[in-house]
């Protein structure tokens, strides 16, 4: 990494919070040109900030086809609320017609956090999906399975390994030599769990997209990799205009693409597969195919870039039809990780930082009028040079999780900065939202206790 690099690691308690210079450095897309129909509050107010090939999975919802959510839950502590925005955001792409896959995460948690593979299921279950159920999602249209008895998951990993090396691991999560073999194989394991929900067994080729805190970047970096790795066909720009797709010859395809293993071509195998191709793309309204099985090339010049999810969706399909992997990258969205109640990064393993879901309502009032203010020393600084909602905790879990009203939200922001709402008066608000808002979820989840089990997937009952 060059000097003054952004690290990013899915295990640290330390991040950056430049999200401008995260974007630039990791080749995110920013949210500033995404269209999203009734976006949540997350969207509205900037807090998920970037993504990775959001507009696959948003064309897909549009045109009426299927897409899939993806998340996970870590079995080792309890659900606090940063740990609510992933689910926010899942319940906003299952109403838009996704449907979800969560994954628990117990042989991470046992390998790396040495817990039992049942009291991570006791975890999973009591402290995680009983909140999920609270907080909305439809078991109708989820499916939770665990790590440890779906074999797929580890067979994905394993498969897709050969695929990568430990200086791509040393690249991407700064692992060294004195690295725990058990965060080595941890990712390949979270590989699988991204990629198999668009296997054949668990819903089929479609857009996945993971939400995610920017911490976890790292995962779907190296999951987009090896998903492009496996691909038999390269779908590219062309040079001035259209798209260009190619072979890709690996040591598994090689025989089926034509190339023998003396070296020579097998024309009628090549000239088969381009056949395959031109036909399977004028099945989608491509006219101007040009094939060119000397050069290796299939031309389309009048496909734009947009039409490039098209074929290569199409080319995947067809891949799978000669026996490969046919995985399509996964998308994803990035959100501002939530600030704990010191001021600091949110953390299970830090109580002092955080709101628990199961907390008492009693406990939560005195959490948060200790929180990290952003106002003066005074009262009088205050009414003179007014607040800071930037830092402010109260005000921040407002516009995070408590506080739905847009309106409400930014007279409150204006007035603070103006000196005319006290950093007490703004903690009481918090407070009083807080305490309405966890009511009703404690309420809830009373209520909703009896689906737990409606949530599991056949493998995992």
């Amino acid at each position: 990494m060059g000097e003054g690099d952004v690290q990013i690691d899915p295990w640290s308690s330390n991040q950056s919070t430049d999200y401008s210079r995260i974007i630039e450095q990791f080749g995110l897309s920013s949210m500033d040109h995404i269209q999203m129909n009734d976006p949540s509050k997350l969207h509205r107010r900037g807090i998920v900030f970037a993504h990775r090939d959001l507009d696959v999975v948003l064309d897909a919802k549009n045109n009426g086809e299927p897409f899939g959510v993806l998340t996970g839950l870590m079995p080792s502590g309890k659900m606090h609320m940063g740990h609510s925005m992933v689910i926010e955001q899942v319940k906003w792409f299952q109403k838009q017609g996704g449907d979800v896959t969560i994954a628990v995460a117990d042989l991470e948690s046992q390998a790396t956090r040495g817990v039992s593979l049942s009291k991570g299921r006791e975890i999973a279950l009591s402290e995680y999906i009983s909140n999920y159920a609270a907080l909305g999602l439809d078991p109708e249209k989820t499916q939770v399975y665990f790590q440890s008895s779906r074999p797929i998951v580890q067979r994905l990993g394993f498969q897709l390994g050969k695929r990568t090396n430990l200086n791509e691991f040393e690249s991407i999560y700064g692992f060294s030599g004195e690295t725990n073999l058990a965060h080595v194989q941890a990712p390949m394991v979270q590989v699988g769990d991204i990629l198999h929900p668009q296997t054949e067994d668990y819903g089929g080729l479609r857009p996945i997209v993971v939400p995610v805190g920017v911490d976890q970047d790292p995962h779907l970096r190296l999951t987009r990799g090896l998903a492009a790795k496996t691909n038999w066909f390269n779908v590219n720009d062309g040079k001035k205009s259209g798209v260009v797709i190619g072979l890709s010859i690996q040591e598994d395809n090689a025989e089926i693409l034509g190339q023998q293993p003396n070296g020579r071509v097998d024309k009628q195998k090549l000239n088969s597969i381009f056949e395959g191709i031109v036909s399977r793309l004028s099945s989608i309204g491509y006219s101007d195919i040009i094939s060119n099985p000397k050069h290796g090339t299939v031309n389309i010049p009048g496909a734009t870039s947009k039409d490039k999810i098209r074929i290569r969706t199409k080319l995947l399909e067809y891949e799978r039809e000669l026996g490969g992997m046919g995985l399509l990258a996964p998308s994803s969205t990035y959100h501002h990780f939530a600030v704990g109640l010191t001021g600091d990064k949110m953390s299970s393993s830090k109580p002092k930082t955080t709101i628990f879901l199961g907390d008492d309502i009693d406990v939560i009032g005195k959490k948060i009028k200790r929180a990290y203010s952003g106002g003066q020393s005074t009262v009088e600084e205050h009414r003179r040079l007014g607040g800071n909602p930037d830092v402010d905790v109260a005000y921040q879990y407002m516009m995070y999780f408590f506080e739905d009203d847009d309106e409400f939200l930014q007279s409150i922001n204006s007035d603070y900065r103006a000196g005319k709402i006290l950093a007490g008066e703004m903690k009481q608000l918090c407070v009083d939202r807080a305490t309405e808002w966890l009511s009703e979820l404690h309420e809830k989840r009373d209520q909703s206790e009896h689906l737990v089990k409606d949530f599991l997937a056949s493998d995992a009952i």
